[in-house]
């Protein structure tokens, strides 16, 4: 099966174009399940050897998401098989996902997230660092990307005159969102300190580009400082990006477009948030609720 997954993995790369984590997680998923056939040739997978792969996933006390995601690497593999003509019938059609335990996203109040802001950098314009992380979380606020999109920010992906940035999202899809003037003024400060010169926007303590883990990092540094909660994560800068926008307004097309989904159906979570947020409103507010 071995050479079956490579001619998928290189698939993923020229024809879709996938990320390279992404890639990476397909090719862990698919080795995870040729050790499991161990050495079955390809003709002789069926259902009911599905059906087994499925319970050996279970027994593992893996979460419904986790067994999901593997089950979609293997859904994508034996379609990509059955088209190009390796196999003659998909045996995995027949099988159905495990139920996902839907959770609401956790996000921040507005005063939470002004709090922790102002948590990074006092009053000194010389500590660069301190410019950077306020830099790094105004900017992680005012745009909703993601944590990768962040940090793989260069200096040509900004234009401060129109108030934009391009990111390139997963897939290697690029978009183009807004950033607010609070943001621009932030990162102009720092840009403006830093010596420097290189492609990448945030640079850590060795002038490279600063990673996911140095961000994390940061922001629990903050969280503390500014005596927040501990569970709220760099995702969740994200999630409020979008619950605060929608509260105020925004509609849901918009809020897909800003934070790059390929569908509607994953921007609609956050209608939840807000229709919690009206509910909990309306039980303080109406006299017989």
């Amino acid at each position: 099966m071995e050479k079956y997954i490579e001619k998928f993995v290189r698939y993923l790369e020229i024809e879709k174009n996938y990320s390279p984590h992404t890639i990476v997680n397909y090719k862990i998923d698919l080795e995870g399940f040729n050790k499991f056939v161990s050495g079955t040739s390809l003709e002789k997978i069926d259902y009911l050897g599905l059906r087994k792969y499925l319970a050996v996933l279970k027994e593992k006390n893996l979460g419904s998401r986790s067994v999901g995601r593997k089950l979609s690497s293997l859904r994508s593999f034996f379609k990509f098989l059955t088209r190009e003509g390796y196999i003659k019938t998909n045996p995995i059609l027949m099988l159905s996902s495990p139920k996902l335990e839907k959770h609401l996203p956790s996000f921040m109040s507005e005063d939470e997230v002004s709090k922790l802001i102002e948590s990074a950098f006092g009053k000194n314009e010389k500590d660069l660092l301190g410019l950077r992380d306020r830099a790094i979380l105004e900017t992680f606020y005012s745009s909703g990307l993601r944590m990768s999109e962040l940090v793989g920010l260069n200096l040509d992906d900004i234009d401060f005159i129109s108030g934009i940035i391009k990111v390139r999202g997963k897939g290697k899809k690029e978009r183009i969102v807004p950033v607010g003037e609070t943001a621009l003024f932030a990162l102009k400060k720092y840009l403006d300190k830093r010596k420097k010169q290189t492609d990448a926007v945030f640079l850590n303590n060795n002038n490279r580009r600063v990673t996911c883990r140095g961000v994390g990092y940061i922001l629990i540094k903050y969280l503390n400082a500014a005596g927040i909660k501990p569970h709220v994560s760099a995702h969740t800068f994200r999630h409020s990006f979008a619950t605060h926008l929608l509260n105020r307004g925004a509609d849901l097309r918009t809020v897909q477009e800003l934070l790059g989904h390929a569908n509607l159906s994953t921007t609609q979570i956050y209608t939840h948030l807000t229709t919690e947020k009206l509910k909990s409103v309306y039980d303080k507010a109406h006299p017989h609720a």
